[in-house]
Parts: C-alpha cells; structure tokens; sequence
C-alpha cells in the first residue's frame, strides 16, 4: 500500500473512542521515550521506563540522571504535543529552546578526559544555542563538522522561516516537510546537546500539526537511521550552511527511510486498535504472536491480578505448575515481564491487542 492509502486507512477510524486513543496514547508514550532516549545512551530497560513513566515507579539498578532525563523527557512530550494540537501560530525558535530547556531541566558541566591523560570540562547550556563547536565521529570513522556557534543564530532563523514559509504554502506534504526539518536541523546542530531528542520531537510536533498520527524512530534500528542520514549527507556535502539548506532531492535517502517509517508505523497503529486475537500482544513496537493460547491466557492473569500465584496461573491456562515456570522464564528473558522488587509483583511490559 502507497503511503497516502495508508494514511486514508488510518483516517477511516477516526474519531477514535476514548478507550482507543487512551491504549494508544499509554503505548507511544512509552514507546517513544524509551526509543529516543535509548539512541542517545540512555540506559534504562523498556520496562524500567514503562514503570517510570505510567506508574512514577522505580524498579532494579539505574543512573539517576537516566531516570530524571526519562521524566524531562516525557515532560517535552506532552509539551510539545499540546503545542502541536492547539496552537495555529507559526514556529518560533523561542519555542525549540523551550523544549530544550525542558528536557535538559538546566545546565551541567560535563567532565572529558582527553586522549594524552588531560583532564578537560564544559557546560552544556540549557535552552541556549552553542557555544562552542560541535561535530561527531560516524560510524565509518570520519569526523563530520555541524555549523559553527556564529553561524547558528542565522541558519536557525532561516530554518524556522523556511518551515513557516513552506506550511504556508502547502507544497509538501506533513511527511516530506517533517523529513527536510529534521535534516536541516541536524546539519546545523544548534545545542551542545539534546539535538537528535529534540529533532524526533520536532519531527512529530510538525505531523501532529498537521493530523498525522506521530511516530516512533526505533532504537534497534538506530544503524538504518544513520545511514539514511550518512547517504543524504554524501549528497548534500560537508559544508554545515549546504546542509541547512538541504533540497528534498537531495536528501532523497533520507526522505525514503523516514517514508517507510511512517508508513510502518501507521500501519502497526491501525492493527493494534483493530485486531482482535488472544494470542497476539505488542511490545515496542512489534507484533508478538504466542503459538500457545496459555501464554495468553496467564500474561492476561498477571495483568488482572499482578500477584497471581503460581498455581493460579496454572489454574489460568490449564498446565501444570512445571509448564508455567518454563512459559515465565522465557517471557522473563524476552523482557516480556519481569518482578517488583519492593511486592514481588507480575510487571508485564506487553500490551495485549482489543478484545
């Protein structure tokens, strides 16, 4: 199916009732902060940040900063999320430095120590462009240079007005307009840090401006992101202000990658609101089908009743307490579920799909 057939399918079950848009709401949260977070080091697991984030739970071992970076995250979300569904007023740059003020909370001295055993350190300023150089080491070994502290003020002007300029006039599609931002975005990286967190939100802020469900960039398919990226880049060159004014043309990789992307997500969202099958459940993203209606049945149990008993759990799916413990260990494995610490509690990371 083309993008647009996709998209008009989507469009056939709106309105969505509360419910719906309640389950679906729960899972992008979740999907996507763990996802964008995820990519740029974040090391909580994808239950840690379930738990964090729908319940204000902290389970097992973990950086406080990741938790805290988690929370701030969410927090953008929502920021950005009420922004892109209630206001009609053009971008400002005013508003990008808000949401980078609201996911770095304020600003921190990073510690580096340099290859011949120096000790060296900076601030990473919150909500302010930079303020010194940025560039980074691709995964084929090159250093690539983004836009100097001097250039930023300037290149970001003329990307927020492009982007006003380009809404206007209706020439590209939410899709396409969402692809070119964040590439130009990325070329002038304009913050000491937080500037991929804040391109993914950017992205989804200019989608659901314009009606389109949101979506999530997958932290295991983080290498195929990159070098979408890395073949635009090829194109367009290494020159930071070629970059910041990038043409669809030339970022045509990248515009493929972000399309299949959207497509994909739209459509795993329309099978998880419409299909119907005890056996099929969803976690980050992916469609999970259980060969064994028992491991339904029990996943179920737990979701009712986190502290089911082993022998109400066999009771549940009808085997013997030997087949249960077999099912748990591997759905523990999968990441699938895991135990509370403090009550010992069933936490189950899957979402089952309607009934």
């Amino acid at each position: 199916m083309t993008l647009n057939e996709i998209y008009d399918k989507w469009l056939s079950l709106q309105p969505l009732d509360d419910k719906a848009k309640h389950r679906l709401g729960m899972k992008f949260s979740v999907e996507y902060n763990y996802n964008s977070n995820h990519i740029e080091g974040n090391t909580l697991t994808y239950g840690q940040t379930e738990l964090l984030l729908l319940f204000g739970k902290v389970n097992g071992e973990g950086n406080l900063k990741d938790f805290i970076d988690m929370k701030a995250s969410n927090v953008g979300l929502k920021m950005m999320t009420e922004e892109a569904m209630t206001s009609r007023l053009p971008l400002t740059q005013n508003f990008i430095r808000q949401l980078h003020k609201t996911i770095l909370r304020e600003d921190y001295t990073v510690y580096r120590t340099l290859p011949d055993g120096v000790q060296t350190s900076y601030v990473i300023h919150a909500g302010q462009y930079k303020t010194r150089p940025n560039s980074v080491i691709t995964r084929y070994g090159d250093r690539f240079d983004y836009a100097s502290p001097e250039e930023t003020p300037a290149l970001m002007n003329d990307l927020v007005d492009w982007y006003n300029d380009a809404e206007r006039k209706g020439d590209m599609s939410p899709v396409e307009l969402a692809a070119l931002f964040h590439y130009r975005y990325i070329r002038i990286h304009p913050f000491e840090d937080g500037n991929g967190r804040i391109a993914r939100l950017m992205v989804n802020y200019i989608l659901a401006r314009h009606n389109w469900p949101m979506i999530v960039v997958r932290s295991r398919m983080k290498n195929k992101y990159l070098d979408a990226l890395h073949q635009s880049d090829q194109i367009v060159g290494d020159t930071p202000s070629s970059g910041a004014h990038a043409t669809l043309i030339q970022i045509r990789h990248f515009l493929a990658y972000f399309t299949d992307l959207v497509k994909k997500e739209i459509s795993n969202n329309i099978l998880f609101l419409t299909e119907s099958n005890h056996n099929v459940w969803w976690y980050d993203g992916e469609r999970i089908v259980f060969r064994s209606s028992s491991t339904g049945k029990m996943l179920r149990l737990m979701l009712l009743n986190p502290s089911a008993t082993l022998g109400e759990l066999a009771a549940e799916a009808q085997i013997n307490i030997s087949a249960v413990k077999k099912q748990l260990k591997l759905l523990t494995d999968k990441g699938y579920i895991s135990r509370i610490e403090n009550n010992n509690n069933w936490h189950v990371m899957l979402m089952p799909t309607q009934e």
